[in-house]
C-alpha cells in the first residue's frame, strides 16, 4: 500500500510530464510539419537529432541561470516551482517529438499531396489528410516525449529544487533516498515509473490500434 507521500509524488510527477509533453506537442507537431513542407531540411534534421541527447543536467543549468535571481527571467520567480520544471521538461522533449514526427509527416507529405492536389484539396484539406494519416506516430511520438520526461532528473533537480510536497517528483525522491541510504521507496518509486511508462504505452498503442481499424 503506498503512502500518501508517496501517492503525492507519483501524481505530481504525471501532471507535470504530462503537461510539459502537451505543451511541447503543441508546437512540436506544427514545426515538424513545416519542417516536413520544406524540399531540404536536412540541417534543422541533424540539429534535432543532436539535441535529442543533450544531457539534462546541461539544460538544468541553462534554466536555471535564467530564473536565478541574478538572471534575465528572475522577474517571473519561477525558480523552484512546479512551472519550471515544466518549462524544463517541454524543452527537454521537444527535439525528441520534432526528429520522430518530422519523419513521419516527410513520408507522408511525400505520399499523400500530390494526391491531394490531384483531387483539388484546399492546402487545409491537404493538412487535415496528412495529420490524419501520422496520429498513430504522433501518439508514438508523445509516448517517447512522456517516457523522457517521466524519467528525467537533471532538469527537474536544477530548476525544481526537490521540496517536498511542492517540487519533489518521483526521480528526484528516488535519488535522494539512494544517497541517504533508503533504498526501499527508492526501488518501489522505480518500479512505479516503469509501470506507468508500460502502461501509458500499451493504452496508446491500444488506440492506435483502433484508430487505424477506423
Amino acid at each position: 500500500m503506498l503512502s500518501s507521500e508517496t501517492a503525492d509524488i507519483v501524481l505530481r510527477s504525471l501532471y507535470i510530464s504530462g503537461v510539459a509533453t502537451l505543451i511541447s506537442l503543441s508546437w512540436s507537431v506544427p514545426a515538424s510539419y513545416a519542417l516536413a513542407l520544406k524540399r531540404s531540411a536536412g540541417f534543422i534534421e541533424a540539429l534535432m537529432e543532436t539535441l535529442v541527447g543533450m544531457p539534462t543536467v546541461l539544460l538544468g543549468l541553462l534554466l536555471y541561470f535564467l530564473f536565478s535571481s541574478s538572471g534575465p527571467l528572475a522577474s517571473l520567480r519561477l525558480l523552484y516551482t512546479p512551472q519550471a520544471m515544466i518549462i524544463g521538461e517541454a524543452i527537454l522533449v521537444t527535439p525528441l517529438i520534432v526528429s520522430t514526427s518530422y519523419r513521419m509527416l516527410r513520408n507522408s507529405v511525400t505520399s499523400y499531396f500530390e494526391l491531394a492536389l490531384s483531387l483539388g484539396a484546399s492546402r487545409p484539406q491537404m493538412m487535415g489528410l496528412v495529420l490524419r494519416e501520422t496520429a498513430p506516430g504522433i501518439l508514438a511520438s508523445a509516448i517517447m516525449g512522456f517516457s523522457r520526461a517521466v524519467g528525467e532528473l537533471g532538469v527537474a533537480m536544477m530548476v525544481g529544487g526537490n521540496i517536498s510536497g511542492y517540487t519533489r517528483v518521483a526521480t528526484t525522491t528516488i535519488a535522494l533516498g539512494v544517497s541517504r541510504g533508503e533504498f526501499e521507496e527508492a526501488v518501489v518509486l522505480g518500479i512505479i515509473l516503469l509501470t506507468i511508462m508500460i502502461v501509458v504505452a500499451m493504452i496508446l498503442k491500444y488506440l492506435s490500434k483502433v484508430y487505424e481499424g477506423w
